[in-house]
């Protein structure tokens, strides 16, 4: 057994005691930078940052449409940049179907049609199941009307009547 004083290493460290979290910034620059080289490679993007732009967008969407624990876990789960842009968003006072979560998107995009919103959309969506987990996914989709799961790249079926 090994006791200890109040000269020990053990307590005169405060890293001993309680360790610091790793925040490098080449570590956070690294998994934003993997998300948008994701969204870039989902959506065939020209440019890296023609990706980064259509990411950041999508996520401010989808920041305002998911709520409570989800939204934590979320912003938890993406690199840091992302969860900034999702936690900065005032959640919405109404909820969108998709088709106007679509066309919200297209509203922000220079130039965008309701088909290539939807494009950008699907590019960014599809790209987190991967990222944060099929559990999270799932939970946020249980928050979200009908329609989202086609936008995350899932079959969505009708329950049997």
């Amino acid at each position: 057994m090994t006791i200890l004083t109040p000269h020990s290493p053990a307590l005169t460290s405060p890293e001993a005691v309680i360790p610091a979290p790793r925040r490098d910034h080449a570590a956070r620059d690294d998994g934003w930078r993997e998300l948008v080289d994701a969204v870039r490679e989902s959506g065939q993007y020209a440019t890296r940052k023609e990706a980064e732009s259509v990411t950041r967008i999508v996520l401010s969407a989808l920041g305002g449409h998911v709520v409570g624990d989800e939204r934590v876990d979320l912003a938890r789960a993406l690199p840091e940049e992302a969860a900034r842009v999702v936690a900065s968003q005032i959640p919405a006072t109404r909820k969108l179907t998709a088709a106007e979560f679509v066309d919200s998107v297209a509203r922000r995009v220079e130039g965008a049609t309701p088909a290539t919103a939807r494009w950008d959309v699907s590019s960014v969506l599809s790209v987190l199941p991967a990222l944060v987990g099929d559990d999270l996914v799932t939970r946020i989709l249980a928050q979200l009307p009908p329609g989202y799961a086609l936008l995350f790249g899932r079959a969505e079926l009708a329950p049997a009547e």
